[in-house]
């Protein structure tokens, strides 16, 4: 499924938002990476660390964008809507990897030895924080002003790229806030204590919202249902029409950000002729489709209780736009 002139509009949208946060997280990568040596602040060293895990993240998604768009294959007939998940669950474990991970190992390192700062390191830092901070939270608010824009919020925070950027920017802010308040404190009172609690914090931090992200993709990639008001729509969609005595089974899975596989069991009702069983279930797959646009792949197993003993199996017909 390569997306509607709507669907491509939103990812470049989307690409445009994951641009800014990758250029934001590049210059402040090195900025703070410089700062840090110089000041000997593991605080600064760890969002470092944070801002590369960021970057490097970036770059998964963009290719998430491009890929999950591909059309449909002989070896990938459902399309290759899932990549987008697949890359959201790799950003997931560089945040992890190299953004927790590294933070922990400098602030138990600064725990266990100890460090040394000039007033001049502490000052340098402070303002490569400040300045980490004004472009963090500008990159977080062009994030949040697109997810405001599609759907009212609530169909931005569908898409795991984006949902990403968001996650990642605004865990740099709050990352940003703690370094600059263990920074300021150990150099208000000389304990090395407050800084490298400032760097666990973070660590902490990046744990958990790759945990979350994580999850979210897992769910994802192993088939996840559609949401249940979606599911609830279809299901009456299906009882409304007039050939349908009962829905007997209802599965969907997410394909992709707005590609979603539907298959129901239907019952029916007495007296509904072969041929027209044929034209009704055609029928029925469109009307799901028009009024549903997400339900892209739709499979009905269509019984006419009536004949049902009589047939050795139910009447199966396939996708949508088949005959």
């Amino acid at each position: 499924m390569s997306g509607t002139s709507s669907d491509r509009r939103a990812d470049g949208r989307t690409r445009v938002t994951v641009l800014v946060a990758l250029v934001a997280n590049l210059v402040i990568a090195v900025a703070k990476a410089v700062g840090g040596f110089v000041a000997g602040s593991p605080a600064l060293l760890s969002e470092a660390a944070h801002s590369v895990a960021d970057s490097l993240n970036e770059v998964f998604l963009l290719a998430a964008l491009r890929r999950s768009r591909r059309p449909a294959d002989e070896r990938h007939p459902f399309g290759y809507g899932k990549e987008r998940f697949f890359w959201s669950l790799l950003a997931a474990v560089g945040i992890f990897v190299m953004g927790g991970c590294f933070s922990f190992f400098q602030g138990f390192e600064a725990l266990r030895n100890g460090t040394e700062e000039k007033f001049s390191g502490y000052v340098a830092g402070l303002a490569v924080l400040g300045v980490a901070l004004v472009a963090e939270g500008a990159s977080l608010l062009r994030a949040l002003y697109q997810v405001r824009g599609q759907d009212g919020g609530r169909g931005g925070l569908r898409d795991p790229a984006l949902r990403t950027v968001v996650a990642e920017d605004a865990t740099a802010v709050l990352g940003v806030t703690l370094a600059i308040a263990g920074m300021a404190l150990h150099m208000v009172t000389g304990q090395v204590v407050w800084e490298a609690s400032a760097t666990l914090g973070i660590g902490l931090l990046l744990v958990y919202v790759a945990y979350r992200l994580g999850r979210d993709a897992r769910d994802q990639l192993i088939g996840e249902a559609a949401d249940p008001e979606l599911s609830a729509r279809i299901r009456a969609l299906l009882r409304a029409q007039p050939e349908i005595d009962s829905v007997e089974a209802l599965f969907t899975m997410k394909l992709g950000l707005d590609s979603t596989l539907v298959a129901a069991r239907v019952d029916l009702v007495p007296g509904v002729d072969s041929e027209t069983v044929e034209e009704a279930a055609v029928r029925i797959k469109r009307s799901v489709a028009r009024t549903v646009p997400e339900a892209d792949k739709i499979f009905l197993d269509v019984t006419d209780r009536p004949a049902a003993e009589a047939r050795e199996g139910p009447a199966a017909t396939g996708e949508r736009g088949g005959a």
